[in-house]
């Protein structure tokens, strides 16, 4: 799929529209200057960009959830946890000095503890819904996420003033 170009300000800025992986790499590569995606996905691909600005749009967060009735930190084998964020997943648990063992899951996440696959997931939730209808609960917050603007770390330093521009005039109304 070819992404969708929009010429703007007088042909000096131009909009590429694409996935939020994608987006990502762009930014890194130099392929595009700026960008915008979702924390989750800065943390899950762990680029060199800048994380210039909080968007305060897409507001979630990434949790660790278990079934509600069950204490995910209760046992001392090594637990195993589903989720579509295998890095962020890492991560966490590394930082907690947890062993576990992390199963990448493409899909609905999660069904994982339901079906016996895991003992706990990690995922985005907005409103829980979705948790408390698989008998789920959030146990343990691992970030706040939104949409956040990216920069090039080269376009930073080569194009400061154009950059710049365009993030006070993103700040100047939100």
């Amino acid at each position: 799929m070819k992404p969708l170009r929009i010429a703007v300000a007088k042909g000096r800025l131009e909009l590429v529209l694409a996935k939020a992986a994608d987006i990502v790499t762009y930014v890194e590569h130099g392929v595009c200057d700026m960008g915008v995606v979702g924390k989750d996905t800065i943390m899950e691909s762990a680029q060199s960009l800048y994380e210039v600005m909080d968007l305060g749009f897409g507001k979630c967060r990434m949790m660790l959830a278990a079934f509600k009735d069950r204490d995910f930190y209760q046992g001392f084998g090594a637990k195993t946890v589903a989720t579509k964020y295998p890095a962020i997943a890492r991560a966490f648990f590394e930082g907690k000095a947890m062993d576990v063992n992390i199963v990448k899951i493409e899909g609905s996440v999660e069904l994982a503890p339901l079906l016996g696959l895991a003992d706990g997931i990690v995922d985005i939730v907005e409103t829980g819904g979705t948790l408390r209808a698989n008998g789920l609960e959030e146990k343990e917050l691992i970030a706040h996420l939104s949409a956040r603007l990216v920069v090039n770390v080269a376009s930073m330093k080569m194009r400061k003033n154009e950059i710049e521009a365009v993030i006070s005039r993103m700040r100047s109304v939100m």
